[in-house]
């Protein structure tokens, strides 16, 4: 009975050995060391990838979105912005400038008095309705820099609805023209017609010019 509990005790205390072996050598291979007894640095010894998660914005364009969209809807969306901007003409400057009139103005320059940070003051251009949506979904990707702490808006809808808003007060810049898709194809294939029968006109006029030349003299 004690051989059978040593023969027992000893398989398990080997199982234990070689388990630890291997997770001493497994760590070695994945999580190396920063650095080794001379101060070298290492680097991990296995590289694992991650899928990049980001992505393009799919949905409805910006005109399409401004031709749906309602001022109604964006002075709600405006409610977030009211702690730091004033949007009446004539209102004071706050945290943030005064925005009546914003649309259309230029960039970094609009609100008199009011101390713009060099990203927005140097960034040249005006507010276009273009310019506008970028800033309103990622104030720092359109200018790095800026002291707007707003971490910006992630539905396009809303951007749209707020750029209508804005148009009441103080107006704004033409709108981009909104072409539905099925126009657009329609185009496409009208266009591509008239060049088919430009081409043909062209090999027609070729081959008449063609005969005449070699036509008998009577």
């Amino acid at each position: 009975m004690d051989d059978r509990s040593n023969t027992i005790a000893g398989w398990v205390l080997g199982s234990g050995i070689v388990a630890l072996g291997l997770s001493i050598v497994s760590g070695l291979y994945f999580f190396p060391p920063e650095t080794d007894h001379e101060g070298e640095e290492h680097k991990f010894g296995y590289a694992v990838e991650v899928a990049d998660e980001g992505g393009t914005e799919d949905g409805p364009s910006l005109a399409e979105l401004l031709t749906t969209g309602s001022a109604e809807a964006g002075e709600a969306v405006f409610a977030k912005c009211l702690a730091c901007h004033s949007v009446v003409q004539g209102g004071p400057n706050g945290t943030g400038p005064n925005l009546y009139g914003v649309m259309g103005a230029a960039v970094g320059q609009h609100a008199p008095g009011f101390s713009y940070s060099p990203a927005l003051s140097g960034h040249g251009g005006n507010w276009t309705w273009e310019n506008m949506d970028a800033w309103l979904k990622n104030p720092r990707g359109f200018a790095e820099g800026t002291i707007m702490s707003f971490a910006g808006l992630p539905k396009a809808e809303d951007r749209a609805n707020l750029m209508l808003y804005l148009e009441t007060m103080g107006g704004a810049p033409p709108k981009p023209e909104f072409v539905p898709a099925a126009e657009e194809e329609a185009s496409a294939e009208g266009e591509a017609a008239e060049g088919v029968e430009a081409a043909e006109d062209g090999t027609d006029a070729e081959t008449a010019e063609g005969e005449e030349a070699t036509a008998p003299a009577e």
